[in-house]
């Protein structure tokens, strides 16, 4: 049961602890919710400044220059503090134009971003101009969208962004929560009733002389014409901040008129919002049927075809697309596949999971590839960055590395960039409007000799207020000489997640009212309350003066990407010095390192983090202040727009030029195969002629491999060989019954001439006694590794752990190598070979480079004269051995085709790369003439 609990001031609350309708504000006093921005009607044109989530305010004063600004400071910490009051809207020195920069990328100097929604809330009317305001929310992003079309900034910026859901104009006149007048007591604009949507929601006055609009069905949507969305495009094209493109994501209607119909709008969110927002948030849904969920990744992916089909309507060659967060996780890879050389940028900016979460995920692999289109990808924090990795390699195979991921023919580069945000626009606001410090002023008369801790949150479940009212509590009974001392102020403002709008029953906002009114019921009385909710929207001004006349800033996110909350209380504190208490699940955690960081699960510890800050020594106090605002002001919104797109440009500049290795041109390799007389066929067999797989045993050759194969070696004009790490029982079994076929096992240990059926043993006078050491040595690893498991050839040993887990089977490879590098490679002539998912040990004189060397010097048009045609492919380190003996031969260049198959930007003597094994057939059935030239990507002319 709620404990109705007066206070000492002029405020009375209600039951739930938010102020009642005589005092619907911080301060005591009613007020309506301030707009965030405003329209010009004169124009129709829309406006968002360089703070985007809060409105302009006319009456603020700022000096005007930095010298006036500096006169008058006693110290530097106030010599900091007056220049941060500039006004930061003058040009700045321009930058380094890009194309001047990177030459070789042919750069367009044009930058196309896109995010799920444009920065704007629309209002429909048929006929009559669009209504726009400000949209609430990811104001960093905003902000760097408008740094990016400063006419200063070398880019041409264009942002791509779905319109939203479009609303009815009346409706736009409405305010966040629906509320009615009390008819029993007549109407009056401090008396309200709460409609039954969220009994937690603060009260907003209710203008009784506006007629409410009658709701329009449900089923009948919103119907908009061409000329409307024309409308709407050429408002957006004069937006200040920007260029502005719409994406319209409408349901299927036959018009011939070109209507289109708005129906069940958020039907684009539910996929991301519902799936994705939960579970890279560590959170799970109770199993389904799946068919609701089936629906939503047909929209999800309906969704990012038309943002690409939107992009690709303004994109220019040496344009750069920078896509945003996991809206748009399939798009890098759709723009990709339409075309291939597109210069892609991605970041996300919620947190990425563990590959033990993501393997939940039915899509999972549709979700990593998708974003696996992308140049690079950028994370908050390293930790996110990680777990990325570890998911491309985990499940999807894929090699990585910290930098990135080798995928597709491909280095995707994968970093860090903590976003920031516009330290100055924001010290600008907070320290220049009269506003702000009047209701400062108010704000200390009624909470007068009491400590102000603050709190300001979204209303969704990992934002971790639950946490916080029970630490608070928690701190209230192990310290009571704070209660009467302190109370805690905490603003929930609406959340904006599909998911967490539908909870049923306002779960979390009847949680969070229950929680208030307890612990008012139990350390409160007539003369003090300890928590005051406001679950509402602030206005600018009193958000800000909330945030400078705390004492304490708790935020105890349970999972959070960039919490922008902590850094603009940090620009805030820049005179107060009050502590941060920071989660060490907030993406800022990594950032604010001199934060008291809190684990919110751990209550007792955000308890006494809580005490401590009250009791911090003033000097300590500065110093943490010092060393924060250092890094919010130097770490702004528009270093990491920088930095993201700089270290973009130079991963595109890295692995677009010198150091990849060039796809093999079919056209060429085709004219050299029909001019030559006799010609020379190397094929390593794993991962060349066939996909790498966890078990060995299960890699057997296709049908169209084989007839493929033998179709080449019945050709007499070819010698055809496999030459593999594979033993001679494998390759008789599959390989064998193609009479023309030479073979070599064991990387060259036995050799097969083709027309035979006897093996040659190349190592027959070899002492093999080095066995039963390495044997010895990979039993004990095996014993140690779960997965692993020992291949004993007849010559060489192999130890595989492609069923390990990738990450512990790479660590016992590498401690298993120096071991057989101190034990045995010093004693016995033996080579240890790093392979794919294996290690493997043979004599040091065996190799695939003799087999190629003795190959080349025995088949020529005569006898002693070397082949006219090689072709000679192979994927991993033991087919550089071949690539190595190729380039030692007298051949001409222009003869010899070495071939690696992956990845373009892996280190190589390979002349050319293929994709993957089912590009190697394809190109040997090119030359056979069993494919066209149009199946292998050809034009008519032969040409790629």
């Amino acid at each position: 049961m709620s404990h109705p609990v007066p206070t000492s001031g002029a405020a009375q609350l209600s039951s739930t602890g938010a102020p009642t309708s005589e005092s619907a504000g911080i301060l005591g006093v009613s007020r309506v919710v301030e707009s965030p921005g405003k329209i010009d009607t004169g124009t129709g044109q829309p406006q968002w400044n360089s703070n985007s989530y809060y409105a302009p305010h006319e009456d603020t004063e700022v000096s005007d220059s930095p010298t006036r600004a500096a006169s008058g400071s006693r110290n530097p910490a106030e010599l900091l503090r007056r220049l941060s009051l500039v006004d930061g809207d003058r040009p700045s020195t321009p930058d380094v134009d890009p194309r001047a920069a990177y030459p070789a990328l042919n750069l367009s100097g044009r930058i196309i971003s896109a995010t799920f929604c444009i920065p704007h809330s629309l209002g429909f009317r048929s006929g009559h101009e669009w209504e726009i305001k400000p949209r609430r929310g990811t104001s960093a992003l905003f902000d760097s969208f408008q740094h990016l079309s400063k006419p200063d900034n070398p880019w041409d910026h264009t942002l791509v962004g779905w319109t939203g859901e479009i609303k009815p104009s009346e409706e736009m006149a409405g305010f966040p929560f629906p509320f009615r007048p009390d008819s029993s007591k007549g109407s009056s604009l401090n008396k309200l009733v709460a409609m039954p949507l969220n009994k937690a929601s603060a009260p907003i006055p209710y203008d009784d002389a506006a007629t409410a609009p009658a709701p329009q069905p449900q089923g009948e949507g919103i119907r908009v014409t061409k000329a409307d969305r024309e409308c709407l495009e050429q408002q957006l094209r004069r937006d200040k901040g920007g260029k502005i493109v719409p994406v319209w994501l409408m349901d299927p209607v036959e018009d011939e008129d070109g209507d289109i119909l708005l129906k069940d709008q958020a039907r684009w969110r539910r996929y991301a919002e519902h799936e994705l927002y939960t579970l890279f948030h560590y959170k799970q849904h109770e199993p389904t049927d799946g068919r609701a969920e089936r629906r939503w990744w047909a929209d999800y992916c309906r969704m990012n075809q038309a943002f690409a089909d939107r992009i690709l309507e303004i994109y220019k060659p040496g344009d750069i697309v920078w896509i945003h967060d996991y809206h748009l996780l399939l798009l890098p890879s759709i723009l990709r596949q339409r075309i291939p050389n597109i210069y892609v940028g991605f970041f996300l900016h919620v947190p990425f999971p563990s590959s033990e979460f993501l393997r939940c995920l039915s899509r999972r692999k549709e979700i990593l590839t998708g974003v696996l289109g992308a140049n690079m990808i950028g994370f908050q924090s390293f930790s996110y960055s990680r777990h990325f990795s570890s998911c491309c390699t985990r499940i999807l195979g894929f090699d990585s590395v910290s930098s990135g991921v080798d995928a597709y023919g491909a280095h995707i580069a994968v970093d860090v960039f903590p976003i920031g945000i516009d330290a100055a626009s924001i010290a600008k606001v907070a320290y220049g409007d009269r506003n702000i410090e009047a209701k400062i002023q108010r704000i200390h008369v009624q909470y007068a000799g009491q400590k102000i801790i603050v709190g300001r949150d979204r209303l969704d479940t990992v934002r971790g207020v639950a946490q916080k009212l029970m630490a608070f509590q928690m701190f209230l009974e192990r310290h009571p000489e704070w209660r009467g001392k302190v109370v805690l102020i905490q603003v929930t403002s609406p959340t904006s997640v599909e998911e967490e709008k539908e909870d049923e029953g306002n779960k979390m906002a009847n949680k969070i009212s229950d929680l208030v009114s307890k612990i008012n019921g139990l350390y409160g009385g007539l003369e003090y309350t300890p928590v005051f909710h406001f679950p509402q929207y602030l206005s600018r001004d009193e958000y800000f003066a909330l945030l400078r006349i705390a004492d304490v800033g708790l935020i105890t996110s349970v999972r959070d990407g960039m919490n922008t909350t902590s850094l603009e209380y940090v620009v805030c504190q820049r005179d107060n010095h009050g502590p941060l208490i920071l989660s060490e699940f907030s993406g800022t955690a990594g950032s604010l390192t001199s934060a008291i960081h809190i684990n919110p699960w751990d209550l007792g510890g955000v308890a006494e983090a809580i005490h401590q800050a009250l009791i911090m020594p003033e000097e300590e106090k500065s110093n943490q202040e010092r060393k924060l605002y250092q890094h919010v002001a130097t770490h702004t919104v528009q270093v990491w727009l920088k930095t993201y797109i700089a270290r973009l440009l130079v991963n595109l500049a890295s692995f677009n030029q010198s150091f990849a290795t060039p796809v093999l041109d079919k056209a060429l390799l085709l004219a050299r195969y029909r001019k030559a007389r006799k010609r020379l066929f190397m094929f390593d067999y794993d991962g060349t002629l066939t996909p790498i797989v966890k078990d060995p045993q299960a890699a057997i050759p296709t049908d169209r491999v084989i007839r493929t194969i033998k179709t080449l070696a019945q050709d007499k004009r070819n010698a055809v060989w496999i030459i593999s790490g594979r033993d001679q029982a494998f390759l008789d079994e599959w390989m064998g019954h193609i009479p023309e076929l030479g073979l070599s096992a064991e990387h060259g240990s036995f050799i097969r001439h083709p027309m035979t059926d006897d093996w040659e043993n190349l190592t027959e006078k070899y002492d093999m006694g080095w066995q039963k050491e390495v044997m010895d040595i990979f039993q004990h690893y095996t014993e140690r590794t779960q997965g692993s498991f020992i291949e004993r050839k007849r010559i060489a040993l192999t130890w595989h752990f492609r069923r390990s887990d990738p990450d512990f089977g790479a660590f016992q490879a590498r401690e298993c190598k120096k071991h057989l590098e101190n034990a045995v490679a010093k004693k016995w002539d033996v080579e240890v070979m790093n392979g794919k998912a294996n290690l493997e040990v043979r004599p040091s004189f065996v190799n695939k480079g003799e087999i190629a060397k003795r190959l080349v010097n025995a088949y020529g048009a005569g006898k002693g004269e070397p082949p006219e045609f090689v072709l000679c492919l192979g994927d991993d380190q033991t087919d550089e051995d071949m690539f190595r003996a190729l380039r030692a031969t007298k051949l001409p260049k222009e003869n010899v085709f070495s071939v690696t198959v992956g990845a373009s930007s892996k280190q190589t003597l390979a002349s050319w790369h293929l994709l993957e094994p089912a590009d190697v057939v394809s190109t040997v059935a090119l030359l056979n003439g069993t494919v066209t030239a149009a199946d292998v990507g050809m034009n008519v002319d032969g040409r790629l």
